[in-house]
């Protein structure tokens, strides 16, 4: 959690991939609900493809039945951590101290969309270029070029003469 200037609480629902030290997701709102986190997940799914687990916190959110349902019908199980056992999900408790430490404890948000947007920019520079000693100390999802290649017609003297 943070706030802004205004002291409005903001509520920031992050996403990790256990295996790649990937940010998949950083939702920041004022509230979150379990509809939201379906929509998070969704996207992330269709993206990434269903995992076999989720695990996550017991908050009111990740534990919704309306949630636990949704999981269930898309093939995914959940493993929720112990209530007061953040060692549990370590990953991303280790995650959440870095967006602390890195971010939200140096900058001052003044709206929501404001947060949302340099939130989104951190997340990005987190997997795409700022080293993780986990993974020998390289980016989860480096940035990466694709070279099109195309092919170039040899051209005959004699299309060039006509």
């Amino acid at each position: 959690m943070d706030r802004t200037d205004d002291g409005r609480v903001i509520k920031i629902l992050t996403l990790i991939d256990e295996y790649t030290k990937e940010a998949l997701a950083v939702y920041p709102a004022r509230r979150i609900r379990a509809n939201d986190v379906i929509d998070i997940f969704a996207d992330v799914m269709v993206e990434r493809g269903v995992p076999e687990y989720i695990r996550s916190d017991n908050g009111p959110e990740m534990i919704a039945k309306v949630l636990r349902n949704w999981l269930a019908r898309v093939g995914t199980k959940t493993a929720y951590i112990m209530p007061g056992s953040p060692w549990e999900n370590g990953y991303c408790e280790s995650f959440n101290g870095k967006l602390r430490n890195e971010l939200l404890d140096g900058e001052i948000f003044y709206t929501l969309r404001e947060a949302q947007v340099i939130i989104e920019q951190w997340r990005w520079h987190y997997n795409r270029i700022r080293p993780h000693s986990a993974l020998g100390y390289r980016p989860p999802a480096p940035e990466t070029t694709v070279v099109r290649l195309t092919t170039v017609k040899k051209i005959s003297e004699t299309q060039i003469a006509a």
